[in-house]
């Protein structure tokens, strides 16, 4: 913990703030560009997504109070910038998010930058039948592998709450992969 509060002070300081803010990125990229690509799914919407995120975590570091871990505050934002982007894209087509998810699942095929099969696909429909919390908390758990504890602290939310939500989540998705 000690590292990190250095490593908030480094980015936090202009002298080292450049050298910083770029092993800030090295070492968060991937895992946020992952994060972000299970929930808005289009690799180029993910890519400005992460941008906006980076730009964002750039802007709000002064405001981090240190009550979460770094890791877990970004995922926040990422998230958050995740979820507002398909919100405002859904808007901006006049449908709904899932209409829009569902288009976007509909293209992944086609997309370069997706190497899943038929399954990948059913799964991602079955996802998007799902309560907004409840997508979040499976891709988290199920694509990213994050611990309950992790995935409470970027969501805000208790251990029992998430577990009992992944569970509904695997339930309903088993329905739905079994029965289409």
């Amino acid at each position: 913990m000690r590292d990190e509060k250095e490593f908030i002070q480094q980015l936090l300081n202009p002298q080292t703030q450049n050298t910083a803010f770029q092993k800030l990125i090295s070492d968060y990229q991937k895992p946020l560009y992952s994060h972000i690509r299970n929930i808005v799914l289009n690799h180029d919407d993910t890519d400005d997504v992460l941008q906006n995120t980076f730009v964002k975590v750039f802007q709000y570091l002064k405001n981090f109070k240190g009550e979460s871990k770094l890791f877990s505050w970004m995922y926040r934002i990422a998230t958050n910038e995740a979820l507002t982007f398909l919100s405002q894209k859904a808007k901006l087509k006049g449908i709904s998010s899932e209409e829009l998810q569902n288009k976007t699942i509909d293209n992944l095929k086609s997309d370069v930058y997706f190497d899943g099969d038929e399954i990948q696909i059913k799964l991602q429909k079955a996802i998007v039948t799902l309560p907004e919390k409840q997508q979040l908390v499976f891709k988290m758990k199920y694509f990213e592998e994050l611990k309950y504890e992790e995935i409470a602290e970027i969501l805000g939310t208790s251990v029992g709450a998430l577990k009992a939500s992944y569970h509904h989540a695997v339930k309903k998705i088993e329905i739905h992969v079994t029965s289409n």
